[in-house]
């Protein structure tokens, strides 16, 4: 679909912020009005169309704000038991508890960046989890999985469509609720989810598809970083 509109902003109505492309409400897919709580994502989401060149085509991937407030509005009002479920349960299988055993520098590497989040989940939330060196799946403990659970649930519906994207794309709910409370940034999540990629890229270097596919995640958890920073508090907003 080619741009179809001239102009693009937003008002103010019930229930808060809406996306107007000349001068009617934006819908989601599913044709529900697409509304947002604070005028900061309204207006970002509103720049994303504005800067689609007149009649260029019109790529979801350019949209990135648009498509996570899409999703929480049209999927996760109807199934959000599902996607906390979804979210939470990698606290059983969390990125950060599992270990390489060699070579050093790499064991050291994910010593730094991985601990003090584990030490930060546990601190905030109550979640202590267990690190194990291979693949060999370890068990974590009930309590664990329940607090960081709740941690999921905190959220609103819009905040939660970012936070399922950043928990799938990173392969831990630390790292994406880290962002959420603002403990880590966009290059700080990168770097932590892809601790082991970048450490054989700096060792043997890169190729074409492995970089897209990097630049892809970086993308995705810039976005969603951002998105929860414009719901200004993440975890009580949308």
């Amino acid at each position: 679909m080619k741009r179809f509109y001239k102009d693009t902003g937003i008002d103010e109505g019930e229930g808060g912020f809406r996306v107007l492309l000349d001068g009617k409400p934006m819908r989601t897919p599913a044709k529900a009005v697409l509304v947002v709580p604070t005028r900061a994502l309204a207006e970002a989401i509103a720049a994303e169309w504005a800067a689609v060149p007149d009649k260029a085509e019109i790529n979801a991937a350019h949209l990135p704000l648009t498509r996570l407030a899409a999703t929480g509005i049209d999927r996760v009002v109807s199934r959000r038991d599902e996607v906390i479920a979804d979210t939470s349960k990698y606290a059983g299988s969390d990125l950060l508890c599992y270990r390489a055993a060699g070579p050093d520098s790499l064991v050291e590497l994910q010593r730094g960046r991985w601990d003090p989040l584990l030490a930060w989940a546990a601190e905030r939330h109550g979640a202590q989890l267990v690190t194990a060196e291979g693949i060999a799946f370890v068990e974590q403990a009930p309590e664990a999985r329940a607090r960081l659970h709740e941690a999921v649930s905190a959220h609103g519906d819009l905040a939660l469509s970012a936070l399922y994207n950043l928990t799938h794309t990173a392969g831990s709910v630390v790292i994406a609720l880290a962002v959420s409370d603002g403990r880590l940034d966009a290059a700080g999540a990168f770097a932590a989810a892809q601790t082991d990629e970048l450490y054989q890229v700096d060792r043997w270097g890169d190729d074409p598809i492995a970089e897209k596919q990097r630049e892809g995640v970086r993308r995705d958890i810039e976005a969603a970083t951002r998105f929860l920073s414009l719901l200004e508090n993440a975890r009580l907003r949308g």
